[in-house]
């Protein structure tokens, strides 16, 4: 039974970052998930999939794993990079790239 801590990413369809502040808990399987023979569906047997637990910072993600007795690795998210830009510089006449429709 070993534990994953981590801070999800921003999902890339919104610009909202409505649950990255979270950090949350997710176990490793265990077993290998199978596939149905009559359906073709994925399963698994391991119920330690399903437990996603979600804390407010990553101290007390680390402080329940280890009151617990949990093995865990955490893992630190990487800071978007912010790129400043205006409209106007669509426009510009000093672009370094020509831009043409």
């Amino acid at each position: 039974m070993f534990a994953k801590i981590y801070q999800p990413a921003r999902n890339a369809m919104q610009s909202g970052r409505a649950l990255s502040k979270h950090w949350f808990l997710e176990f490793t399987p265990e077993m290998a998930e199978r596939s149905d023979p009559l359906m073709g569906w994925t399963s698994s047997t391991d119920m330690r999939a399903q437990v996603r637990l979600s804390f407010d910072s990553q101290e007390a993600a680390v402080a329940y794993a280890r009151q617990q007795g949990i093995p865990y690795q955490v893992t630190t998210p990487q800071k978007a990079k912010r790129y400043v830009k205006s409209y106007s510089d669509n426009f510009a006449t000093n672009r370094k790239q020509p831009w043409s429709h």
